[in-house]
């Protein structure tokens, strides 16, 4: 738990329910215990910007050839292992800057996001319009988060219980999937399998979104509920 702001800060209560969340802590914490001291967790952030820009990259550049999707599926491990122990060696060093960590660390996490989506929209596997639907599915997640550490409190970094890090798999599955059957994949109404599996990502982000933003909604109405004018 830690704070977002100065001395009047709400505790941020992270709620990380995915499916993983056990065995990556476990490894985190290996990771962390033996850490080089020279490395600190602003290294980590920027080894995980150069992982997203490897993904987008590899997906980039197999418009000349599958073969280069292997850097995408090497730019996946790097980004989780950057992005993953930047704030996990903070913690375990009792190092944390919870104002600089939560803004630095998300800024990159929308940048290094970016980056995967429109390079898998880049490809010749997936359309662009079709990938910016993932986007917008999974930047409007984000926004829902940071809004709920402002009106709750908590930081919610899963859903139906997957994160960021079951998404990976996600993905590199996809991209095995890419190597396998090539950008002649079948099409359905002008779309192919692929289109339709990070289309449906994308589809399914937005629903969450809006089922959250409904149920926290409700929630709030009862924590505060209507005044009337004269202030009653």
């Amino acid at each position: 738990m830690a704070t977002l702001h100065g001395d009047d800060a709400r505790p941020i209560n992270r709620i990380q329910e995915n499916v993983l969340a056990a065995q990556e802590r476990r490894i985190l914490n290996w990771l962390c215990a033996r850490m080089p001291r020279w490395v600190t967790p602003d290294m980590l952030t920027a080894v995980g910007m150069v992982g997203a820009l490897a993904v987008f990259a590899g997906y980039a550049f197999s418009n000349l050839g599958g073969q280069w999707l292997w850097l995408s599926v090497a730019g996946y491990f790097v980004q989780w292992f950057g992005d993953s122990t930047d704030g996990s060696l903070a913690r375990f060093r009792k190092i944390e800057r919870p104002r600089y960590g939560y803004f630095l660390d998300h800024s990159c996490d929308g940048l290094a996001t970016t980056l995967v989506v429109a390079g898998i929209g880049f490809s010749p596997y997936v359309q662009l319009p079709v990938a910016l639907i993932a986007l917008t599915g999974y930047l409007l997640l984000s926004i829902h988060a940071f809004l709920s550490v402002r009106v709750l409190g908590e930081m919610k970094l899963s859903y139906a219980y997957a994160g960021p890090t079951e998404l990976r798999f996600v993905l590199l599955g996809l991209t095995f999937s890419m190597m396998a059957i090539g950008p002649e994949a079948g099409v359905i109404a002008g779309l192919s399998w692929f289109d339709l599996l990070v289309g449906g990502i994308g589809v399914l982000l937005i629903v969450f979104f809006i089922a959250q933003t409904m149920r926290i909604s409700r929630r709030l109405a009862v924590e505060e509920p209507p005044r009337d004018w004269r202030g009653n």
